[in-house]
């Protein structure tokens, strides 16, 4: 018996508590008719800043989403790259390595980079701006190991930045310079990248740390003798 007399008066309270529910719903919108034209504007100003804050909030939700997509992509390719051998970039048709050229300046920050090789382009293979502003121009030379690039080769990048009025030059290449080519890179203000520092650079050091030992680590005979030995099998 107390069970019932509990679970009735559960059931009164229920009602009690919808029709106060009810009956304050529809005072609520007796005032709302009646008062209408002073009310209305408010209700419009709470729907739209209502509206604001939910796109905003949106717009912010997906901003955040698209930096993480971002960065755990540039992270990827990070690590990819710095699992990237210089057996491999070997192994590349000349574009596709003035494509990683290109690639690795953006990943330093370079600006406006873009792939301008082919048949017309003018000595320069890549061009765009560093981090700081001043303007780049930059060959790209990907030869055997064994191969040794002359001085010629460096006049015709120093044509280039004449001709695309860039700050600096940069040769980039898979082997080693002459020492008449390293001598005129130092001269004439020409980031000479050999394949020592390519490597440096492909693993993470920045092209302009690479000025820092520019005409450096091509070392003496008997290291040029032992690079004769390592890629002339």
């Amino acid at each position: 018996m107390a069970g019932r007399r509990q679970g009735a008066a559960a059931r009164r309270r229920r009602a009690a508590r919808l029709k106060s529910a009810a009956v304050g719903g529809g005072l609520a919108l007796v005032l709302l008719v009646v008062f209408w034209s002073v009310v209305w504007p408010y209700l419009v100003g709470v729907l739209i800043l209502g509206g604001v804050a939910a796109t905003g909030w949106w717009l912010w939700r997906t901003d955040r989403l698209m930096r993480g997509r971002d960065r755990l992509w540039r992270q990827e390719e990070a690590v990819k790259a710095g699992h990237r051998t210089l057996a491999e970039v070997d192994a590349m048709t000349g574009t596709e390595f003035e494509e990683l050229v290109a690639e690795l300046c953006r990943r330093d920050g370079c600006m406006e980079v873009r792939r301008v090789g082919g048949a017309n382009d003018n000595g320069a293979d890549v061009v765009g701006r560093l981090p700081d502003g001043r303007s780049l121009v930059i060959q790209c030379k990907r030869y055997a190991p064994t191969s040794t690039i002359a001085s010629r080769e460096l006049r015709d990048l120093l044509g280039a930045k004449v001709h695309f009025a860039a700050d600096l030059a940069v040769f980039v290449t898979t082997t080693r310079f002459s020492r008449h080519s390293e001598k005129f890179a130092l001269q004439h203000g020409i980031l000479a990248v050999h394949r020592d520092h390519l490597g440096l650079w492909n693993n993470g050091a920045s092209l302009l740390s690479l000025s820092e030992v520019n005409g450096q680590g091509q070392g003496d005979s008997r290291h040029r003798a032992r690079w004769k030995q390592a890629y002339e099998k």
